[in-house]
């Protein structure tokens, strides 16, 4: 009882500091203590989910080796994704979203709020799917979450929408900077990503919480923990030809990963039943983990085998291990998984768990980049550094999934501490994202994000319209009137107004219809009228526009109305107007950005 009272004493203490420190700031100075907070709460979020999946990772670990019992890590993936769909349909009541797609349509459609339940189910989910090896990374989650706080946090404080957008970006962008240790990393992501409109003034709120994400990181966080490397040797311009080679074989297999995760998703979503997804999916994950073990969760440390050039060690546990004794069936073998990994994404993905696919980029990345160099010096054609290799072409994978490039360029230059291997990673990132983009012009987020929309790829205007917001473009000076307010009173609203269009609302606030000063112009002045005449019997057709449709879907409704401006409801209920005029104005704002 002592505790609880203690907590509440602790909470209720902080949160009147909150109010203290925003009544005493200026709205510049507390927007950029926000972005400290948030970047904190952020990089806490995902240091606690890397604690979370480190731990049971390691409970896995003791007690399949103890126990000899192997096969169970073919299993235990089955058992992650169960709890998680659990989970999610008792815990969250089926009220769960994932992919960074879902941020951009809140952002562009939900004035950038995101449901509370976010910012702690993501971490809850993928630590189960993760951390019981289901073979996806922890970075969308941490993103997810992330945006979470910082949308929460704005909406908590009554920030305006813009604020919050640039808040939401700043958890998204502490969460990958701590991650890695890689602030520039999750800056560029943020804005690469989510934020594909940014204006140089977000630069710095997404700086300083990506700065402060990654300083938490490296306090915290244990050096196992995180993704660093060292480089095997320095550049070599005399390689340059074989980075470009890799360039292209990065994009290819970007194109590979997209079709095929997107095939497979498309396989799941067809059947409804949670069972039957958790078997077909669960069952051919627990196939594919017999045969290639490394598949198992993040696959983080696989990764930091082929850059210390141990391959043989990716293996250990797999029952085809004693026929993988020469370097050509080694090579086979990792050339495999580099195919092979999206489908475990996918039936992870599928069957009911949660993860994204930032890691598993990185996963593909790096095992090309050594089958490639591998390939190269084992037919004596040249020989290249292997580690420096399998770094770049991680690189290429990541631009070439997420059309990111600088965000892959700068994540790799800080994973390895060092700058050494910007021209190659320029290069590869560069090529695989022009390959990539050249059959498919968006990205699988961007794919996703097109259809919530309901924009395509080629449609300028639509993706110009996209980025306004409704809530920023509603007008509320209009003089609201009731169904039964006499002619008399009309009048007298209608002096004081500087509006020729009245909402005619009821006590419930429910819109009936609109009052037109031109349609009764020529009674206003009728004094026999005053008593005997109510708004009910002037109003006319509202017209309305429901608040949750797209900008193009409104002009549409102006175009057929004729109107210059039209109301705006949501479940019936008045909110405001809409003027063609100002849609228009601010359209042209986003034009001109793109000049």
């Amino acid at each position: 009882m002592q505790s609880h009272k203690t907590e509440r004493f602790i909470f209720r203490t902080l949160k009147q500091l909150f109010f203290i420190a925003r009544n005493r700031l200026s709205p510049r100075q507390f927007f950029m203590l926000s972005c400290v907070l948030v970047g904190i709460l952020s990089a806490l979020a995902a240091i606690v989910l890397k604690f979370f999946v480190h731990t049971i990772g390691v409970w896995v670990n003791h007690y399949a080796t103890t126990y000899e019992q192997f096969y169970l890590f073919a299993l235990f993936p089955v058992v992650g994704i169960t709890l998680t769909v659990i989970y999610i349909k008792f815990g969250l009541k089926g009220n769960f979203k994932k992919g960074s797609a879902e941020i951009g349509y809140s952002i562009a459609r939900k004035s950038a709020k995101l449901p509370v339940s976010q910012t702690y189910s993501h971490i809850i989910t993928s630590a189960l799917t993760v951390g019981f090896g289901g073979s996806v990374g922890l970075e969308s989650p941490m993103v997810s979450t992330g945006s979470a706080i910082g949308s929460n946090y704005s909406s908590y404080f009554h920030l305006p929408y813009k604020d919050r957008t640039i808040l939401l970006a700043c958890g998204a962008a502490a969460g990958i900077a701590a991650a890695f240790n890689a602030p520039v990393a999750g800056v560029l992501f943020a804005i690469e990503v989510l934020l594909t409109d940014v204006t140089v003034g977000a630069f710095i709120p997404i700086i300083i919480a990506a700065a402060t994400g990654a300083l938490l990181s490296k306090i915290i966080l244990a050096e196992g923990i995180i993704l660093s490397f060292s480089l095997q040797a320095p550049f070599n311009y005399h390689n340059i030809h074989f980075y470009i080679i890799l360039g292209l074989l990065a994009g290819l297999v970007s194109l590979f990963y997209a079709r095929t995760l997107e095939r497979t998703e498309k396989f799941f979503a067809a059947r409804s039943n949670n069972r039957t997804k958790i078997i077909l999916g669960g069952l051919a994950l627990a196939v594919l983990l017999l045969f290639f073990p490394s598949l198992f969760g993040e696959g983080y440390q696989s990764i930091k085998m082929l850059a210390n050039l141990k391959p043989l060690e990716v293996a250990n546990g797999s029952i085809i291990y004693q026929y993988l004794q020469n370097d050509y069936t080694i090579l086979m073998f990792i050339g495999a998984l580099v195919l092979i990994k999206v489908l475990a994404v996918g039936l992870t993905l599928g069957s009911g768990g949660n993860g994204g696919n930032f890691g598993p980029s990185l996963f593909v990345g790096a095992y090309l980049g050594f089958a490639f160099a591998r390939l190269i010096n084992l037919t004596g054609i040249a020989q290249i550094p292997e580690t420096n290799f399998t770094l770049v072409a991680m690189a290429g994978i990541l631009s070439g999934i997420f059309y990111a490039p600088l965000c892959a360029i700068f994540l790799i230059a800080e994973i390895t501490g060092g700058y050494d291997l910007i021209i190659p990673l320029m290069i590869v990132a560069a090529l695989s994202l022009a390959i990539a983009r050249n059959f498919e012009p968006l990205s699988m987020e961007g794919k996703k994000l097109s259809r919530l929309l309901n924009i395509t790829a080629d449609n300028r205007d639509q993706i110009l319209l996209s980025k306004l917001n409704l809530q920023d473009l509603l007008e509320q000076n209009f003089s609201a009137i009731r169904p039964n307010d006499s002619l008399r009173l009309l009048v007298r609203v209608i002096s004081i107004s500087k509006r020729n269009t009245f909402p005619v609302v009821t006590r419930e606030g429910e819109l009936v219809g609109v009052v037109h000063l031109d349609h009764v112009r020529e009674i206003i002045f009728n004094n026999k009228l005053y008593d005997t005449t109510f708004a009910k019997d002037l109003m006319t057709e509202a017209h309305a526009v429901d608040f949750n449709d797209s900008i193009s879907v409104i002009l549409k409704k102006f175009d057929e109305t004729r109107q210059w401006n039209l109301p705006v409801v949501k479940d019936k209920q008045y909110l405001g107007f809409l003027s063609k005029a100002r849609i228009l104005t601010e359209y042209r704002a986003e034009l001109m950005k793109t000049i």
